[in-house]
């Protein structure tokens, strides 16, 4: 296979959420990673539940946040924030959503179906 690239600022694909941000796709042989966008508001019962089809997100996402927080409620009812500088393992099984007035960013490599309508 020969070597690529392409801009996260030109993404293959866009996803956009409900409401309250998207992701941003780049697939790259059989590495996706994806750009969470996710606006003040967002929490992914509202805004990609009715996308997935699930009662809570049942991918396992691998992330760095850029900036904003999120947090993540799992379905045993343990919580963790994440933050900006933060590197993340999140398992499948959760909600989440933005803390506060600034828009949570997030790289994430755990989306190569996620907020893809089947």
């Amino acid at each position: 296979m020969a070597s690529e690239k392409q801009s996260m600022n030109n993404p293959h694909e866009t996803r956009p959420f409900q409401a309250h941000g998207h992701m941003d796709v780049v697939t790259l042989g059989d590495f996706t990673l994806g750009r969470g966008t996710f606006e003040p508001g967002w929490r992914w019962s509202n805004d990609v539940k009715p996308i997935a089809g699930t009662d809570s997100c049942q991918v396992r996402h691998y992330g760095y946040c850029v900036s904003g927080q999120m947090t993540v409620l799992f379905d045993d009812g343990s919580e963790m924030t994440v933050e900006a500088g933060d590197v993340t393992l999140i398992e499948p099984g959760h909600d989440a959503w933005t803390v506060g007035d600034e828009p949570c960013v997030m790289f994430d490599s755990g989306v190569a179906a996620y907020a893809k309508p089947s």
